[in-house]
């Protein structure tokens, strides 16, 4: 099989699950966006994965999103999925489609003084630290209302949901109940109709438990390893 028929399949019965998860959460297949997580996949791989039909794109690192954006010449959308230093927003601040990553109010205001400057509003997610894990970053679910209110006020800068990371697990039953707080936090703040935030978006669930957030009412779903395989994996 070649690199690019692997890819392919791999996209393929991605939508697939995705599709049956989709459905047993009452939606429809198309109201969940698969984003590729291209972390360390070489430009040529993410290009064989965006001719088969994906055309939102995750990084973690602003280096390698920069040096990829500049050479990448397809349609596509790019998003900062990892933690994000205020000192390296300006670098992305015109490249991104959407920041997932947002976990401070300095940050907040760091991204909005160069949105503004940019002439351009960007959305965001606010990351969640559900499982209140010390090696992850994310607010606590019980800041998160105080957290959007004090976002509110920044006109360049759109809230457009909320993100999260749950602890890794060989068996994805053991972090549903993590999609579900967040997916309780979700409807909560949405019900509030807080001025200029949005609960648009639902972003959880990665290549090993995607299925059971979408379940759980993620709409956007990050997969590198299902898509990709491991790093360095040769064809």
């Amino acid at each position: 099989m070649s690199d690019e028929e692997y890819i392919k399949n791999n996209i393929e019965d991605i939508r697939k699950r995705v599709g049956t998860a989709a459905v047993k959460s009452g939606r429809k297949p198309e109201d969940i966006r698969i984003i590729a997580v291209t972390k360390t996949v070489e430009e040529e791989r993410i290009i064989k994965a965006i001719n088969a039909g994906i055309s939102d794109l995750g990084e973690n690192r602003v280096q390698e999103l920069l040096k990829k954006y500049d050479n990448i010449n397809e349609p596509c959308n790019w998003h900062l999925i990892g933690h994000l230093q205020s000192n390296k927003v300006k670098y992305i601040i015109d490249k991104v489609t959407m920041i997932h990553s947002v976990d401070s109010i300095e940050l907040l205001e760091e991204i909005h003084k160069k949105a503004e400057k940019a002439g351009r509003v960007i959305d965001i997610l606010v990351q969640v630290n559900v499982a209140g894990e010390e090696t992850k970053s994310g607010i606590a679910p019980e800041e998160v209302r105080q957290f959007l209110k004090e976002a509110a006020v920044y006109r360049n800068v759109k809230v457009k949901g909320l993100m999260t990371i749950a602890p890794f697990s060989e068996d994805p039953e053991s972090v549903r109940p993590v999609f579900r707080e967040l997916h309780k936090i979700f409807i909560d703040i949405n019900k509030e109709n807080i001025d200029n935030i949005d609960m648009a978006f639902l972003s959880m669930g990665m290549s090993n438990d995607f299925e059971v957030a979408i379940e759980e009412g993620a709409n956007i779903v990050r997969i590198g390893t299902a898509i990709f395989g491991r790093r360095n994996y040769i064809a």
